[in-house]
């Protein structure tokens, strides 16, 4: 089968996590072109990657791809993304979708008017970690799941006049930028959403408009419950990235910070898995091919893409109005 022939658009920080994974899909991937408007960022990329080619308008390179990539900031992805969809190309575009519900239905759309893939770049789905915490949660092999609990602490500060320390251009804060991640993450491992409060605050992470610390809890179907604390503040971690599933028989701990898979019970703790460190694109990628290849539906598609961002624009909402947020009846299968 041929390669699928592939544009990297956007050559800033998370460009180079996918370039460096690159070349576990070779075989099934040739990477075209780096693009970045600026010039200097698209060579020292296109550098990285065997007979990839640097420019600097996208529009240029429509003509020799299949699929593109996009690694933009926020309120770049639904220009760049239906104008790749409108030209025939299929699209893996870096979270969140889009900066408004308005935008996104335009991507979806343009997706299914075409006919070609449009995948979301959540790449913790894709974690070995992560994943198989999933199937222990769906076999119940440690009981019912009741309580998920994800921490997620790091130190992420940029200049004031940069794109991710504005609201509109960031699409929110913490939560909306980095934060979606883990929603989606909740809404995979625990149903449908019921009720949810949000509090953020940018109390020490000044450089952010809107909130750099953000805390989420969620109620889900059958009283099940999900909770996110993630800060760009953390001056010193202990649990950095760390994943909580307690269930009726014991608790599952995914380890992402050290790459275990743990599960604690009756006092002790076992190690039921270990991986390689990193982001692990390489998965997602696959993924992406996989759909390309077969014309099937990606696990992280738009329409469920879109209802982990409804989530978190009625969170925002009931935020600023000190209420608790209605969640109900929020995917697209629920219109």
């Amino acid at each position: 089968m041929p390669r699928t022939r592939l544009a990297l658009i956007g050559c800033g920080g998370m460009s180079r996590a996918h370039a460096r994974r690159f070349h576990v899909l070779k075989d099934r991937l040739q990477v075209v072109a780096a693009v970045d408007v600026d010039e200097s960022k698209a060579r020292a990329t296109a550098d990285l990657l065997e007979g990839a080619r640097p420019e600097t308008d996208f529009r240029r390179v429509l003509d020799d791809v299949d699929a593109a990539l996009l690694v933009l900031p926020h309120h770049l992805h639904h220009p760049v993304g239906t104008a790749c969809l409108a030209a025939g190309k299929h699209v893996l575009l870096e979270k969140p979708m889009a900066n408004s519900e308005r935008e996104c239905l335009d991507l979806i759309a343009a997706s299914e008017k075409t006919g070609r893939i449009l995948m979301i770049a959540y790449c913790m789905r894709f974690h070995p970690l992560v994943s198989r915490m999933k199937e222990l949660l769906d076999q119940k092999t440690f009981g019912d799941v009741f309580q998920v609990s994800l921490w997620t602490e790091q130190l992420t500060q940029y200049p004031p006049d940069h794109w991710a320390s504005r609201a509109a251009t960031l699409g929110g804060g913490q939560l909306f930028s980095h934060g979606c991640h883990y929603i989606d993450i909740l809404l995979w491992y625990l149903g449908r959403p019921v009720r949810g409060l949000h509090l953020g605050t940018n109390h020490g992470t000044p450089w952010m408009e809107k909130e750099g610390t953000s805390n989420v809890t969620i109620e889900f179907e059958g009283g099940r419950l999900g909770y996110h604390f993630g800060t760009w503040g953390a001056r010193g971690t202990r649990l950095g990235y760390s994943f909580h599933a307690h269930c009726t028989e014991g608790m599952i701990e995914a380890d992402i910070t050290h790459s275990k898979l743990l599960v604690h019970r009756k006092g002790k703790s076992e190690v039921l898995m270990e991986a390689e460190s990193g982001k692990h694109t390489e998965n997602e990628m696959a993924h992406f091919l996989d759909c390309i290849e077969a014309g099937a539906r990606p696990l992280t598609d738009g329409p469920g893409s879109l209802q982990g961002l409804r989530v978190i624009w009625r969170l925002y909402e009931a935020e600023e109005r000190g209420a608790v947020a209605d969640l109900r009846g929020l995917g697209l299968d629920q219109a």
